[in-house]
């Protein structure tokens, strides 16, 4: 199938070094696996041509607007990998130097990058946001104020370096979060209150976040109001993005709107996530998980983890039996938060996990168990027996199997055969070729091709 996605972790391998499963229809007895085919999704795009002018529009519109010439303006940016970062950030440092402004970036990524000054700059690199690629210092540090304390006891923690510039803009993508829920999950308000607590401040919200039901709500217009009261807070860039990663939506959010815009473009954003197919699956095998990603390493809100580990909830869906991973991404730099909500996990993915930073960020998030070793196996072949010894179907072709790359590439999946008639019927979906048998390497891992 030329043009289709090569599974990720997989090594080149010519023709002879690959076992290939016979692919007749009669050859059930052959192989313990279900055949598969790939599917193409046809998700709306609302990508924006033009990013620069896009921030030159919305800024001009909003108080960023009305900076004085030599006020020093803190830009907030976090670790996720948002897609157009750079240009998204270049860009608005672009806006605040036309006005005469000094613009300074700050790491705004609570515990992320091993808690560390260094590590969080280092995380910005990786996206190209660094002094020489924007033009303007990368001022990194862990040191925190004390704004205040709420009325139920909680210390409101702010980077030092930000709370000493005129002003600060934040910049976050808004979208549906990995286990906040309500009326503000991932998006300004959070990078406000968490991102810009630094380590201290995100380890104090994510412990007493529980007794809030994971409700931002009941916390952020309190903790909002304390921090605009201590510090000039004045606008957001808030990003939405398509379901195929494109930017889709950039608007200069005032610091006043923050609490009563965000619900509303948060609504937008899960208008426009990317979903899976089907709502019921035996397996999901998942390429890559990362920091980049999602949260949680790979989104809860697909894969509908997002109340329990391991089951979804009644009213959640997919419903996903078990959930293979096979590997870490570069950019997450060894923090294997996430693996943890997997059951089953290749020895790649392990040997690649910085415990260090691992366990940094799932004791600071309150997750702990999202950094959970899951039954490890050392090739795709082993996991896959290990995972048909747990089903009670009859035939591998009653396994509903779905193979994906990440949680935000979901444009082209694969789908076992068990799929096909109901695929068939979908107008949303583009059959890409006919179901065939899985090919492994010699070592027992997926050949660098899916299909033959």
């Amino acid at each position: 199938m030329a043009g289709w996605w090569i599974p990720v972790g997989c090594q080149s391998v010519g023709v002879a070094d690959t076992v290939s499963i016979e692919r007749a229809a009669n050859s059930e007895d052959r192989s313990p696996y279900p055949e598969f085919f790939p599917v193409r999704q046809s998700f709306q795009q609302h990508a924006i041509a033009d990013i620069p002018a896009a921030v030159c529009a919305t800024v001009a519109q909003s108080p960023l607007a009305q900076i004085q010439s030599g006020q020093r303006v803190a830009i907030a940016v976090g670790s996720r990998g948002i897609a157009n970062l750079k240009t998204i950030v270049a860009s608005v440092v672009q806006q605040v130097s036309d006005r005469g402004g000094r613009p300074v970036i700050v790491p705004a990524m609570g515990s992320h990058g091993g808690a560390t000054a260094d590590g969080q700059a280092a995380v910005l690199a990786s996206y190209g946001v660094t002094p020489e690629q924007m033009g303007c210092p990368v001022e990194a540090s862990m040191d925190t104020v004390l704004i205040g304390t709420t009325s139920d006891g909680v210390d409101v923690h702010f980077d030092r370096v930000a709370s000493e510039a005129d002003h600060v803009v934040v910049v976050n993508r808004i979208k549906p979060h990995t286990r906040l829920a309500g009326l503000y999950e991932s998006g300004l308000i959070k990078m406000l209150m968490i991102g810009l607590g630094k380590h201290r401040g995100a380890y104090l919200y994510h412990q007493v976040f529980p007794n809030y039901d994971h409700r931002l709500e009941l916390l952020a217009p309190e903790i909002v109001s304390m921090i605009m009261e201590s510090v000039s807070i004045i606008a957001g860039i808030a990003i939405v993005e398509d379901a195929f990663e494109n930017t889709s939506h950039i608007e200069a959010v005032a610091s006043a709107d923050f609490l009563t815009r965000e619900p509303e473009l948060l609504e937008l954003a899960r208008s426009r996530m990317p979903r899976l197919p089907f709502d019921h699956a035996d397996l999901l095998i998942v390429d890559q998980i990362g920091k980049e990603i999602s949260g949680c390493g790979m989104d809860t809100n697909v894969i509908g983890r997002k109340t329990n580990d391991r089951t979804a909830a009644p009213d959640e869906f997919p419903k996903i039996r078990q959930i293979y991973v096979r590997s870490l991404t570069e950019k997450t730099a060894g923090n294997g938060c996430g693996v943890g909500i997997a059951d089953y996990g290749h020895r790649r993915m392990v040997n690649a996990i910085n415990e260090e930073v691992t366990r940094i960020n799932c004791v600071t998030s309150a997750h702990v168990t999202a950094g959970a070793i899951p039954i490890t196996f050392d090739s795709d072949r082993d996991v896959l027996d290990a995972v048909v010894s747990q089903t009670q179907a009859e035939r591998r072709s009653d396994l509903n199997w779905l193979w994906i790359r990440d949680t935000l590439q979901l444009s082209e999946i694969a789908c076992s055969r068990s799929y096909w008639e109901a695929a068939s019927q979908r107008s949303d979906l583009d059959l890409l070729g006919e179901p065939a048998p899985l090919r492994f390497d010699n070592s027992g891992d997926f050949a660098s091709r899916l299909f033959s």
